[in-house]
């Protein structure tokens, strides 16, 4: 074997010190990143244990013949109540552990029921309660599951009826008509159509929704899902979720919509490169630990929560729809990002202050219509990510504007 000439040895030599000097920055930039990680962790284990116990909410008593969802007592985080069958929950369904150190709301409790108890039937139908669920007795005129929907049985004779008269001292004789009844040509008192003299415009509009006419007056109706309000003209929202008027299944969450309600079941992704979550209330889903050699897992999301509101129709824009914090700012700068969902063009993000980002309706909704949108939070320490956030919103757009 020939032994290498200078030039082949010297070239060796310096292939030789580039491959130990890209070893030395690899190996440098390696270390530097262990240590910036260590110093994180050693800060947060340095830190009081006094100051970690500050940060939960005492602890909640749960409501006799109900369940309480969700362990967790820190703070930002919320805890759900329900009621066994037969029981119905007065309270707060919901309470979240404020930055105080206080729990929103009020304590529930679960109180006995039965399905009549909430008065179901409208317009003075008789409630009978049966085993699983009620049935309404409609008086004469109105029918429907609720005896929510008149029945149009009015003859026109009924529309016009015949006046009042009386004689005068010169003989003369005087005719007037009824309440809602207009004197004709003819002598006969005819019926005033309030609903086509005024409902069609906005400005005299005398129903919120739709407008019945009756001889000698009207009646407000509105749509299935609403009540009639106390003033006879608005319509207000039932609440199937609170009133036990819904068909969830065991399992899914009622969640009340402008006009009826929507059954949910928020359930964590599946595991996938490393990462798996786990249930840690109705709402909230949190990433186990991770193994040390998962960079996927790492740059996963740690924490993932399910919201769900109930919108109005053409709502005013620009409209805040939903803010988003952390309870516990470790790094230097926190990130906020619309990153996926359906109907994004109708929604943008911004930042409220150093620790919140705001969720805004853009444009108006019409509906009915159920938009979707995904919200990333991420914390950064000179740039280099710590966690982040997902938030999953979903918004539940009611055909009505009330």
């Amino acid at each position: 074997q020939e032994c290498l000439n200078r030039q082949q040895a010297l070239s060796v030599v310096q292939q030789m010190q580039k491959l130990l000097v890209a070893q030395e920055a690899a190996h440098l930039q390696g270390t530097r990143g262990l240590r910036h990680q260590l110093s994180i962790l050693q800060s947060r284990l340095q830190r009081p244990a006094t100051k970690r116990s500050n940060e939960v909410c005492p602890q909640l008593a749960v409501p006799l013949n109900g369940r309480m969802l969700g362990r967790s007592l820190r703070v930002g985080h919320e805890v759900h109540f329900v009621c066994d069958a037969g029981f119905r929950l007065v309270g707060s369904e919901t309470r979240a552990c404020r930055h105080n150190r206080t729990w929103s709301g009020t304590q529930p409790f679960c109180r006995g029921i039965d399905d009549c108890s909430s008065n179901p039937c409208a317009n003075s139908g008789t409630c009978v309660d049966g085993n699983q669920s009620y049935t309404c007795l409609c008086p004469p005129g109105w029918s429907g599951p609720s005896c929510q929907s008149p029945i149009y049985s009015c003859s026109n004779t009924s529309f016009s009826r015949q006046p009042r008269c009386a004689e005068g001292r010169s003989g003369s004789q005087r005719c007037s008509c009824d309440t809602g009844f207009q004197l004709q040509p003819g002598g006969v008192c005819q019926d005033v159509d309030e609903c086509q003299l005024y409902q069609s415009s906005p400005q005299t509009q005398i129903c919120l929704h739709d407008c019945l006419n009756l001889p000698g007056s009207y009646r407000c109706l509105c749509p299935p899902g609403y009540l009639l309000h106390a003033d006879r003209n608005a319509c207000e929202d039932v609440n199937e979720c609170a009133g036990k008027q819904h068909n969830c299944s065991q399992g899914d969450l009622c969640i009340n919509t402008f006009g009826g309600h929507r059954c949910v079941r928020p359930k964590c992704p599946p595991p996938r490169h490393n990462t798996s979550y786990v249930k840690t209330s109705a709402f909230q889903c949190e990433r186990n630990p991770c193994p040390m050699d998962s960079r996927a897992c790492h740059l996963a999301a740690s924490s993932i929560s399910f919201h769900y509101l109930p919108l109005q129709a053409n709502r005013t824009v620009p409209r805040v729809l939903f803010k988003m914090s952390t309870t516990r700012f470790v790094g230097d700068s926190l990130r906020f990002a619309i990153t996926g969902g359906r109907g994004q063009g109708v929604f943008a993000v911004r930042r409220s202050d150093r620790q919140t980002g705001e969720l805004l309706l853009t444009s108006p909704v019409a509906g009915p219509a159920t938009l979707e949108v995904e919200l990333e939070m991420s914390e950064f320490s000179h740039r280099v990510l710590l966690g982040k956030h997902i938030f999953k919103v979903t918004a539940f757009v009611s055909p009505y504007v009330f």
